[in-house]
């Protein structure tokens, strides 16, 4: 797979993500769209990609899936409304993708008390790998 599809991937299980209330909000769409852009889709691209099944891959590094799984917590908590489905869900993901529960849990709360819902890269990072120590 080359780095296009795989970007393309990307964007497709954040807008598979962001539909699991039932709902697109414009929020989750603005944000879809932005991340978009910084993986350089074209418009056309993202639009027919809201049209398409989603086949959701294997993210080979570690490092992206962590990346990927912050992206989709980032996504939840941009409607402003945590849904117990999103919440549900976004552990399913982490767990599929190989992340460590624990790191998991410690991101997803630390997210729900921040006032911007964001957490530093240092924080995200040391979550995941304090399973190895």
């Amino acid at each position: 797979m080359n780095k296009h599809e795989e970007r393309l991937n990307l964007i497709s299980d954040m807008i598979a993500f962001a539909v699991v209330d039932g709902k697109l909000h414009p929020r989750e769409y603005q944000f879809i769209e932005l991340v978009a852009t910084e993986l350089q889709i074209d418009p056309d691209e993202l639009k027919q990609l809201f049209h398409q099944e989603n086949d959701t891959e294997v993210i080979k590094y570690e490092f992206e899936r962590i990346q990927q799984f912050y992206r989709l917590a980032l996504l939840m908590h941009c409607d402003g409304v945590l849904h117990l489905s999103e919440q549900n869900k976004i552990r399913e993901i982490g767990i599929a993708m190989g992340l460590n529960p624990g790191g998991i849990k410690r991101v997803l709360q630390a997210m729900e008390v921040s006032p911007t819902g964001m957490v530093s890269p240092e924080f995200l990072l040391d979550a995941f790998q304090e399973q190895y120590n």
